[in-house]
């Protein structure tokens, strides 16, 4: 599904955020990639979305090579994938409907697909009964519970998480986490980038632990051993 190939991704003038990383993510898999602050996680997710290019090495997804993607290219494969971020990146001035929806417009779906479609998600992610409300109106928890809508919303092979538990209380982590794992459940491929290290042991996932830019430890069943 996404594989890895001797990857060096270089910040000039000469930091390497990451040296050498090959690995591959299969079809369905849930897979969390752990690391200290610094250790190239975002990096890594940003070189899956293709908005960053590699120095060195390949990066396949669906067995096409995008290390070198054009735009457009790389647009298609971005349709694939769904991105979960700690920040939410929601629409302020948008309601929770419309920010959903937003998405499958902008993928120039029709109005009765879309009015058929968003509150199934919403319904899934449990915020159907705020669907007027605005993100301002929402707690932490259902603000990040709409952005996996949103990641949803237009059924993508790939699930990117990056630290989507950052900004939450222990209770709404454990809400986010298990909409992930039901996600993975319906055959889902999830990555996880997190520094939580409660979260990542209760899993019981593969795990892949970055050290300065390098794979330190790839685990199945793994544990958050920094």
């Amino acid at each position: 599904m996404i594989k890895f190939e001797k990857v060096t991704k270089i910040f000039e003038p000469d930091l390497t955020v990451l040296q050498d990383i090959t690995f591959e993510v299969k079809k369905g898999e849930f897979v969390c990639i752990v690391g200290k602050s610094g250790a190239g996680k975002t990096t890594l997710i940003n070189l899956i979305l293709g908005l960053q290019k590699p120095n060195s090495g390949e990066i396949f997804f669906d067995g096409e090579n995008i290390s070198n993607a054009s735009s457009n290219e790389m647009q298609k494969i971005r349709r694939k994938i769904g991105g979960i971020h700690q920040d939410y990146k929601l629409l302020s001035n948008k309601t929770v409907f419309e920010n959903v929806s937003y998405i499958m417009e902008v993928e120039g779906k029709d109005k009765e697909e879309i009015e058929d479609h968003v509150p199934k998600i919403l319904e899934t992610v449990g915020l159907l009964e705020k669907t007027n409300n605005f993100p301002n109106e929402l707690s932490g928890g259902e603000q990040q519970r709409l952005a996996v809508a949103r990641a949803l919303i237009n059924d993508p092979e790939v699930i990117l998480a990056d630290e989507p538990t950052g900004n939450l209380d222990p209770y709404n982590t454990y809400e986010v986490i298990q909409l992930l794992e039901k996600m993975n459940q319906l055959g889902k491929t999830i990555i996880l980038s997190s520094h939580d290290r409660e979260v990542v042991n209760k899993l019981k996932k593969r795990v892949i632990t970055l050290e300065d830019g390098k794979i330190i430890r790839d685990e199945e069943e793994g544990r958050y051993i920094i």
